[in-house]
């Protein structure tokens, strides 16, 4: 195994695993959460939401690509293929759309009161399931043609509008259906980018105009609101990094007939970048996130603790 493919192979291991475990504790704290709190927020559950997306991603195409780096091969079967790469491109929709969300959400919920938010703020909570419901709806039918596309690697010379992801080929057939999936695909993840982008402005805006205060919410939340904004501000500028550089080497790939799987491979890279550092993000900055972390561990310890006075 060469220089170049081992550090690729430890790249994808350690972006994977960092990921995995990430997004399963930020999971678990939720879970703790809903089960001895009596009121789970929304911004909680959107929270959720997200880590549930990033963790769909981080399965279906983070681990099928480092143990194809590492050599493995014939992983999967045609179905195989097709229910993977369906079930990853839902996922990684669902990552921008709950990002956007989120930021949604929040530049409403600190928004000054007005005649028509003051209608708007009560009903929020009410509407978080609805808009999971019609998200996964959305993405389902924008990434509907993927499974028609997706099968498992042929022996042989690659045809022209192919993804090779290693595990599995794309195959687009013609360069009208390669053309028409990419601007889809980009089109829908442009309009949340554009959305979360001005939402995120906004609430810039109003922490700037306001500093620690805002209007519209109860003096005693103010902290807190104001840290929850933070929050999404910097999920947000975390994407939209990451974000650009995915689709600037997406951009590429549909400018050439045949992609190069190094370049297949950094696109893989940093559009998982996200999904593994987010939820580190979450859990540094939510207070009930990491009080149940920091929980855990100290039950932990002091059974640890016994342990090695017994054995001494």
């Amino acid at each position: 195994m060469d220089l170049c493919v081992t550090i690729k192979g430890v790249s994808f291991l350690l972006q994977t695993g960092m990921g995995i475990l990430g997004n399963t504790v930020v999971l678990l704290a939720y879970a703790h959460i809903i089960y001895t709190e009596p009121k789970f927020l929304p911004v909680d559950m959107i929270l959720c939401h997200l880590a549930f997306a990033n963790l769909m991603l981080l399965l279906t195409r983070c681990i099928p690509q480092t143990m194809t780096v590492f050599g493995l091969k014939d992983l999967l079967n045609d179905p195989g293929c097709k229910v993977v790469i369906y079930t990853y491109r839902i996922g990684r929709a669902l990552s921008v759309c709950i990002t956007c969300m989120l930021s949604v959400f929040q530049a409403v919920t600190i928004a000054p009161a007005g005649p028509h938010l003051s209608r708007l703020k009560p009903a929020l909570p009410s509407l978080v399931l609805p808009t999971f419901a019609g998200l996964w709806l959305l993405n389902m039918a924008v990434c509907i043609a993927a499974p028609f596309f997706s099968m498992a690697p042929r022996n042989g010379t690659i045809p022209a509008f192919t993804l090779n992801l290693g595990f599995c080929h794309v195959d687009f057939r013609d360069s009208l259906s390669y053309v028409v999936n990419g601007v889809a695909v980009s089109g829908r993840d442009f309009a949340f980018v554009a959305l979360m982008v001005g939402s995120s402005g906004y609430i810039l805006l109003l922490l700037h105009r306001h500093s620690h205060q805002v209007r519209g919410i109860r003096r005693s939340q103010g902290g807190a609101e104001t840290r929850a904004a933070k929050t999404v501000v910097t999920l947000v500028v975390l994407y939209v990094v990451f974000f650009g550089i995915d689709n600037m080497i997406w951009i590429y790939m549909l400018t050439v007939a045949k992609v190069s799987p190094v370049v297949a491979d950094m696109r893989v890279f940093f559009s998982s970048c996200y999904a593994s550092l987010s939820p580190y993000f979450i859990i540094s900055s939510n207070k009930k996130v990491k009080a149940k972390i920091v929980c855990a561990v100290e039950q932990d310890q002091p059974s640890v603790d016994t342990q090695e006075s017994n054995d001494k």
